[in-house]
């Protein structure tokens, strides 16, 4: 049988997992419903990408870096856009159908949390609230045993004459990224003596950039939406979303601005 672009696509799978709770369905569920899947697919074509960035690291292959960064930047204003047509849903949309989402919250995307992990943003705290049995668990918990992306490429720097202090070569890979003045000397060096290298520092900052934008256009979209009324996951809503806005993933890259 000759395949098609519905059998290949799985079409009919793809179209038959929008299941909207509401009776009898509420408009806009299914608007929610598949926005907050695209999303998920997003995610994994991310994930994705930073598979073949580290390995391009990790094989010295800069440029080949650098096109995948540029991809990841761009999955990254996709999904900040999105929230545009989310945000055509009123208030008064979302209570028709919030009731059915019962304890079910954003909160609770583990691949968001595997790229916050793999990102640099690490939380043991995050992964101990990830119940056993929950799908992608053990993902979860090697992106957070394993380097993250700032790991990597500082591996790569050293080799690419970059002087990285030896404590964050040898750092705990469990914890988050912090600042460290050493590393802020070398980044700053190479901004000026490696015009290559400051093209890959560049794609970094913007895919963190990218991030915090996406972190505001969140707590915004739940601002106009849920006003200050507790997140259906039980979170404080609004204010949870808030604590994680303006944290940079890669510090040491705002950190050495003020110094160029």
């Amino acid at each position: 049988m000759t395949l098609t672009y519905h059998d290949y696509l799985g079409i009919s799978q793809l179209l038959d997992i929008r299941t909207p709770r509401s009776e009898p369905a509420e408009h806009d569920e299914t608007l929610f419903i598949i926005i907050h899947q695209t999303y998920e697919l997003w995610f994994k074509q991310f994930l994705h990408e930073m598979d073949r960035a580290e390995h391009c690291l990790n094989e010295d292959d800069q440029w080949g870096c650098v096109a995948t960064l540029k991809r990841m930047r761009m999955i990254l204003k996709t999904l900040v856009q999105q929230v545009d047509i989310l945000e055509t849903m009123t208030p008064l949309s979302f209570v028709s159908f919030r009731d059915r989402l019962d304890t079910a919250s954003g909160f609770q995307s583990v691949q968001f949390r595997i790229m916050e992990f793999r990102l640099g943003y690490k939380r043991q705290r995050v992964f101990d609230m990830t119940p056993e049995g929950v799908p992608l668990r053990d993902e979860l918990e090697q992106s957070l045993n394993a380097p993250c992306l700032m790991d990597v490429l500082n591996s790569y720097l050293s080799r690419s004459g970059c002087d990285i202090p030896q404590e964050i070569l040898d750092r705990d890979v469990t914890q988050a990224i912090t600042e460290n003045e050493g590393v802020q000397k070398e980044l700053l060096r190479m901004y000026r003596e490696k015009p290559d290298i400051s093209v890959l520092l560049e794609l970094l900052t913007d895919i963190d950039e990218g991030i915090q934008e996406w972190r505001y256009r969140h707590v915004k979209l739940a601002e106009r939406t849920i006003g200050t009324k507790i997140g259906t996951g039980g979170s404080d809503g609004v204010e949870f979303l808030k604590r994680t806005l303006f944290t940079p993933l890669f510090p040491d890259l705002w950190a050495i601005r003020s110094e160029m």
